[in-house]
């Protein structure tokens, strides 16, 4: 939560996003996730920033936000378990376990442009989450 809290603290001074590595952004991105609290990942998203993934597709900063905290509303677990990043990419390896469900393998792919996050793309194999839902 501490480096949650200084990335809360840096948008709420008016900070410029860009001066913020993508690695940072994927950190507070996972971090807001696992709290179920978005609102600091808001200042995060570019405009028109999509999110593309197995059960779904968003456009814009509402619609990625209220995805998200759906997904986040079914997470039993999620632990991080691999992260590399460059300049403007982030893949982010986790285990996600929603739904009673085993654990879940996913690879999140996190597009960073001018501090913002452009567009995030995730797979995984949710037949098991599907079926403990069934």
């Amino acid at each position: 939560m501490q480096l949650l809290d200084v990335w809360i603290a840096a948008a709420d001074s008016g900070v410029m996003t860009e001066n913020i590595s993508p690695r940072r952004i994927a950190e507070i991105y996972f971090a807001c996730w696992e709290n179920k609290d978005f609102a600091p990942l808001r200042p995060y998203l570019a405009p028109d920033c999509t999110f593309t993934g197995v059960f779904g597709v968003a456009h814009g900063p509402d619609e990625f936000l209220q995805g998200l905290a759906g997904m986040a509303a079914g997470t039993e677990a999620l632990a991080v378990r691999a992260r590399v990043a460059d300049e403007r990419n982030v893949i982010t390896w986790f285990d996600l376990a929603m739904g009673g469900a085993p654990a879940t393998a996913v690879a999140n792919w996190t597009q960073v442009e001018g501090g913002r996050i452009t567009a995030v793309n995730v797979t995984f194999d949710p037949r098991e989450i599907l079926a403990a839902s069934a």
